[in-house]
């Protein structure tokens, strides 16, 4: 799913988020390596390496806090994923444009503490997964709506200032925990197991981007829905490969998991970002 580029609307005048002047259907000139990005934007074209490398970082993020969580203290386990979000949003901060490994790191590091924060929600807290899904969906609302009345878009092609860039980052680690409860809320609450939980939010995603593609859906909140199923996707999948047998799993291991997962992301990186310079 590619963005259309985006045209920054004026401050006067009020468009609706659904549909801000980035989200016309029209996609005309617009290809898997067209450049969209502002010349300072410090997000990524989302081509269909966006969005891989996206899966693979949410598959990673989910074993590699699962394994850190029983390798170390729990407690320990979630300073440590907070002390590397930090660096690693502090580095993306202090970038001027997109840096690729910056960027992905940022995007890793969100993923991991993302899932220590939804499931330390659910186990210290004791509080039910369908609730933190709620409470993570409106803290989510209300991130999109301060970033939509303060800069009029939604749109991640217009993330090109500071303020914009801390919007986005808002709503990126909000999406992780809200798909991390909501991919928990599948597994768990509903008993579908790891494995049949991925597949629904595969045909879920699918059908979104036939419904963007087909011009139902503008391309902005097509775009934020696939992002936060994305993250449910890659750890049913991951956790399905690394849990035992007894869960349902292959029982590769978490650690395993997300060493492979973690060679996966480099090397799609790398890839989507030689084939940006070639484009």
């Amino acid at each position: 799913m590619t963005e259309p580029p985006q045209q920054i609307p004026p401050s006067h005048g009020t468009a609706s988020a659904l549909r801000d002047p980035g989200s016309t259907p029209s996609r005309r000139g617009t290809h898997p390596g067209a450049p969209v990005r502002t010349a300072l934007a410090k997000v990524p074209e989302i081509t269909a390496w966006f969005w891989v490398a996206k899966v693979f970082t949410t598959g990673m993020g989910e074993t590699a806090s699962d394994f850190l969580v029983h390798t170390l203290d729990p407690a320990v386990a979630l300073a440590l994923g907070g002390v590397g979000l930090a660096g690693s949003l502090v580095l993306q901060f202090t970038v001027r444009r997109y840096v690729a490994w910056v960027y992905w790191l940022a995007v890793v590091m969100v993923s991991v503490f993302g899932t220590m924060a939804a499931d330390a929600v659910h186990v210290v807290l004791g509080v039910p997964y369908v609730v933190s899904a709620v409470f993570f969906l409106a803290a989510l609302l209300a991130a999109f709506g301060v970033w939509f009345r303060t800069e009029k878009t939604l749109s991640i092609h217009s993330v090109d200032t500071r303020r914009r860039e801390l919007f986005y980052w808002a709503a990126v680690l909000t999406t992780f925990a809200l798909g991390t409860a909501a991919g928990d809320l599948a597994a768990y609450s509903l008993d579908l197991g790891y494995f049949a939980s991925g597949l629904i939010f595969a045909a879920v995603i699918a059908g979104a981007a036939l419904a963007w593609w087909r011009r139902w859906i503008a391309a902005i909140p097509a775009f934020w829905f696939v992002y936060i199923l994305t993250r449910p996707l890659g750890a049913s999948f991951a956790d399905w490969t690394a849990v035992g047998a007894d869960r349902g799993g292959l029982g590769w291991g978490t650690g395993v998991v997300t060493l492979g997962l973690a060679v996966c992301t480099a090397a799609v990186v790398a890839r989507s970002s030689a084939v940006g310079r070639k484009s």
